[in-house]
């Protein structure tokens, strides 16, 4: 894709919410560049499609606070003094799993090793759960992990406490060198590492695999970003397994997300006295999820 078109997207990504319609409709009509354009005043909107003039209208003052913020040439130099860079469709490191995403990202921006790429959805397992996760959930997502890891299947997850930093931690230990072991997924800028008690955990991750965000350097991590974030986590994975999660748990909305996108979801049972696994029967009990007790099995369902 060409330079023009590469920093149109990286704007994008700062001036549009991933749930956009009308912004996504723009940049569908008309291309990343002059959708930008266009959003910005600097071409004529014009209603087209289904999109009306009061639609239209109505985006145009949803942008306009952010247009003075606009400086893509500054984040695309931010991000390569971080050693990292800004992917967008159509490069040889794009994953293509991203694709089956009605609301697909405009670019990904990555810090760390993308030398072995970003495997395909066939060698990805996303491994979610609990924040506050027990020590049965802990012990559980650290087999998994790491049996996944020697099978030289990528762990994906979030960069949270509880579930998304065990996963990663136990993948790096299995890791056998054929590849990334883990890639974790934020719900912010990739100039900081949230939360910042797994910073540490966020460079051993760089070191042998990726950070990634669709939100440019700078950007605040929200309550809404981390949910639009999971569907980037079950679209990198050919599964998605939820080791506990209490009944309204955000590793449930990654559930759905995969679901959504035909991709395998997977649970592991806990105690039928524990809160934290609630949702993971709930996931069962709704036949949504396949029951799993380890990394063999989830490897079965990404060959299937």
């Amino acid at each position: 894709m060409n330079d023009e078109n590469r920093t149109a997207r990286a704007a994008l990504t700062r001036l549009f919410e991933p749930g956009d319609i009308v912004g996504r409709a723009l940049v569908a009509k008309h291309g990343a560049h002059a959708a930008l354009r266009i959003a910005i005043g600097a071409r004529p909107a014009r209603p087209f499609w289904d999109v009306t003039a009061e639609e239209l209208a109505e985006a145009l003052s949803r942008w306009a606070p952010r247009i003075h913020d606009l400086d893509p040439e500054k984040d695309l130099a931010a991000i390569e003094r971080l050693g990292g860079g800004f992917l967008v469709p159509g490069d040889e490191h794009w994953p293509t799993g991203l694709d089956d995403l009605p609301d697909a990202p405009w670019g990904l921006w990555y810090r760390g090793n993308l030398g072995a790429g970003i495997p395909a959805p066939s060698r990805c397992a996303a491994v979610t759960g609990s924040r506050d996760s027990t020590s049965y959930g802990s012990s559980v997502t650290g087999e998994i992990a790491y049996g996944l890891a020697q099978r030289g299947i990528c762990v994906i997850a979030g960069l949270a406490y509880g579930i998304d930093a065990h996963a990663p931690r136990a993948a790096l230990a299995g890791t056998v060198g054929d590849g990334p072991a883990t890639i974790a997924v934020l719900a912010g800028g990739l100039d900081r590492d949230y939360p910042s008690g797994n910073a540490d955990l966020a460079a051993s991750i760089r070191a042998n695999g990726l950070t990634l965000s669709e939100l440019p350097p700078g950007s605040a991590p929200t309550r809404h970003r981390f949910l639009q974030r999971n569907r980037i986590i079950a679209a990198l994975a050919g599964v998605t397994c939820v080791v506990e999660a209490r009944w309204r748990s955000g590793a449930l909305n990654t559930a759905h997300h995969a679901e959504t996108i035909a991709r395998h979801v997977a649970a592991v049972p806990g105690s039928v006295h524990s809160a934290n696994s609630a949702g993971c029967h709930r996931l069962l009990k709704e036949g949504g999820a396949v029951l799993v007790t380890g990394a063999a099995e989830l490897t079965e369902l990404l060959a299937s």
